[in-house]
């Protein structure tokens, strides 16, 4: 007869899971989600566009986050009569798949877990990611798009929606920076964790010695804010210049200067957008970014706390978190938590969840010291 006992692994599966949904709150989840299939069904609903988007993602991130939720349950209830059933048979093949589920629920408790210790204030936004070259020359703005594809690898890995604001290329190798938006239920508070410099040590592909080169790059993660067009921008305090997209190589990708660059003058912030076909839509585009950055900056002036919020994380080298390791020892290791893969390659395509799940739990206990 089979041995399955896995009694108390489940057990403390629905000991975890019970906890989650209390958190989460699921009646409330799924009161709120009758509330927005109303307003949803109403014949008007698109005559404010803007108005309508942010109706149906909120039922759309809600009804998710109850499907995966119930899933679970669901899903623990047919494992358990799955373990039953090979048992009975005596039937390997079943238990096989009765410990792979096992596992695969263990996983995905864990995940859901890690997503209840994001309560921040804007930890459920959407996040717009900025990534710029450091120090390093070519190796770093070539380092810089290597982890541009990692985070949109990441991105779509996971069925995140994501779309890329602007990109400026180096006139060598890879980007001197580039922004992006991911458009997911808690994108900010998941992606919040990788702000800060990272670091690359590797042989460099770009010069002769065959020597040892260091780079560096700056990620910066900021929530997308409705609420930023509150934020009231006089004209005389932009200054809007108009350029030609542009590709690698310094290639035309537009012919026409569609590209639009704000700078706010107070307070020095820069904002370019180049993503759209028409200046108009890119002008736009770069207001509504450059309303979250002021509206984070009064927040933080406010409750003077400034390194609590993603609009004051900067590119500098004190804020070092990750290091990258392609030459002796292959490694990728966070230097706050601790964590590492020595899979550098697995990780640059994408494969970013035990990291980031180590970094919101460190943010979590250092919250709680």
């Amino acid at each position: 007869m089979l041995d399955l006992d896995f009694s108390a692994r489940i057990r403390a599966l629905r000991a975890t899971y019970a906890d989650i949904a209390a958190v989460t709150d699921l009646p409330r989840l799924e009161q709120e989600i009758v509330e927005l299939e109303q307003q949803a069904a109403a014949p008007d609903l698109w005559d404010d566009p803007a108005a309508a988007q942010k109706v149906t993602s909120g039922l759309s991130h809600r009804q998710a986050q109850v499907r995966k939720l119930r899933g679970v349950e669901n899903r623990l209830d047919d494992l358990e009569v799955l373990i039953e059933l090979a048992q009975e048979a005596d039937d390997a093949d079943s238990a096989q798949e009765a410990a792979d589920e096992l596992g695969a629920l263990e996983k995905l408790v864990q995940d859901l877990e890690v997503q209840t210790m994001l309560s921040g204030e804007y930890d459920d936004r959407a996040a717009v990611v900025t990534i710029r070259s450091g120090a390093g020359g070519d190796d770093a703005t070539d380092f810089a798009e290597i982890l541009l594809r990692m985070y949109l690898r990441w991105a779509e890995q996971h069925g995140y929606s994501t779309k890329v604001l602007d990109t400026s290329y180096a006139e060598g190798a890879g980007i001197k920076s580039a922004t992006f938006e991911v458009e997911a239920p808690y994108a900010f508070g998941t992606l919040s964790v990788e702000a800060g410099t990272h670091r690359l040590a590797r042989i460099s592909p770009f010069g002769s010695a065959d020597k040892r080169q260091t780079s560096f790059a700056g990620v910066e993660v900021i929530p997308l804010l409705e609420e930023a067009t509150e934020v009231d921008i006089p004209e005389n305090d932009i200054r809007v210049d108009v350029f030609r997209s542009s590709g690698p190589g310094g290639q035309s990708v537009n012919t026409t200067d569609s590209a639009v660059r704000i700078t706010h003058i107070p307070t020095g912030i820069v904002i370019s957008m180049q993503n759209e076909k028409s200046q108009i839509q890119n002008r736009a585009a770069a207001m509504r970014l450059l309303q979250t950055r002021l509206l984070l900056l009064q927040k933080e002036q406010e409750a003077a706390k400034k390194k609590e919020l993603a609009g004051s994380v900067t590119a500098s080298w004190g804020d070092q978190i990750r290091s990258y390791f392609l030459y002796g020892q292959q490694l990728v290791k966070d230097l706050r938590t601790g964590h590492e893969s020595s899979q550098p390659d697995a990780v640059f395509d994408g494969d970013l969840d035990g990291f980031i799940a180590a970094g919101i739990r460190w943010r979590s206990l250092s919250k709680n010291d």
